[in-house]
């Protein structure tokens, strides 16, 4: 019976091809050129990110009437981040295919911890394989490389910028100062203390200069709560009292505890909520906290009137407002 089974001989590995730039030294030369070049032009990707990101905020260009700043911005952005890590991994695929040793190894299996001799051995081998790929002799690449690398690396350090600037720094300055009015929010009407009966809570801003824009970040920062008690019901000390006006009490909208509106009062009890953690804050004693993770009472701003009977700040903030952070004292 004669068996189908056909017997195959192994034909082995296909006699090994070496490269032009192995032996040829102008090949060698023009290899390492296109490499460098690839990484020069990752370089100039990390730098259309960094012009975009300071530069690309001018109608000047042709293309924002269209997109808008601000996509332009993100746009250069990416692409710049894009075009950088590209280049440097086409630079160093290039590199390893013209220029690296080309040589076939077999390494036999051994056990996880080799033995002190094949460490050394190996740390050698290292020390050898370095030089074989050039590093030291092909000088334009490792320039070239040192470069893309190098601004590459300057991305994230140029991003971290959008993180914003430092708590005390920015949690310390508000447009509350002496004599500013307290205008509603958002009508931009001054108010007087008859505007508010008993019991009423309302949000309010400081007055700004004729022409100055307030942006959102001011208004986060800057945001009070007018709320008005019963003179006799407040539990203050001296001077906390003299930072009411005939029974109106002024807070920092911002809450101690996260950053969170305190947007929640309960008139009955007198009570401050804030919706995100359950801080509660009593309004009688200067917001302390009674309950919830918040660490400190709300800021409160002292107010009065002026010449005209209209509510204003006698001062700024005494401390700063918002949630506790590492920079702070207290």
């Amino acid at each position: 019976m004669t068996s189908d089974i056909q017997k195959f001989e192994d034909p082995g590995l296909p006699e090994h091809v070496h490269r032009k730039a192995d032996h040829d030294e102008n090949a060698a030369k023009a290899a390492e050129k296109k490499v460098a070049i690839l990484f020069v032009i990752s370089a100039l990707g990390t730098l259309l990110l960094i012009g975009s990101y300071y530069f690309v905020k001018s109608t000047t260009f042709i293309f924002l009437p269209i997109m808008g700043d601000t996509n332009a911005q993100q746009l250069g952005i990416g692409a710049g981040l894009g075009i950088a890590l590209l280049f440097i991994g086409l630079g160093a695929i290039q590199w390893a295919r013209t220029l690296m040793p080309d040589t076939e190894v077999v390494a036999e299996r051994h056990e996880f911890r080799s033995e002190d001799k094949d460490r050394e051995d190996f740390v050698a081998t290292v020390k050898e394989r370095a030089g074989a790929a050039g590093l030291g002799r092909r000088s334009l690449i490792k320039r070239s490389l040192g470069l893309a690398v190098g601004l590459v690396g300057l991305s994230p350090l140029v991003l971290l910028r959008d993180l914003g600037p430092l708590p005390r720094k920015y949690l310390s300055t508000t447009d509350w100062k002496s004599g500013t009015r307290l205008v509603l929010d958002p009508s931009g009407r001054p108010i007087k203390p008859e505007d508010l009966e008993v019991g009423a809570v309302a949000q309010v801003l400081p007055e700004l200069p004729a022409g100055t824009e307030r942006t959102l970040e001011n208004i986060g920062k800057d945001a009070v709560l007018l709320i008005r008690i019963r003179p006799e019901e407040f539990n203050l000390d001296a001077e906390r009292l003299s930072w009411t006006h005939e029974g109106i009490i002024a807070f920092s909208k911002i809450c101690s505890h996260m950053g969170c509106a305190v947007a929640l009062y309960e008139q009955q009890t007198k009570h401050l909520l804030c919706p995100c953690h359950q801080s509660t804050f009593d309004v009688t004693r200067a917001a302390k906290v009674i309950f919830g993770p918040a660490a400190r009472p709300l800021p409160q701003l002292a107010i009065t009137v002026d010449s005209e009977g209209y509510l204003v700040a006698k001062q700024g903030f005494t401390e700063p407002i918002g949630p506790s952070f590492w920079e702070r004292s207290s």
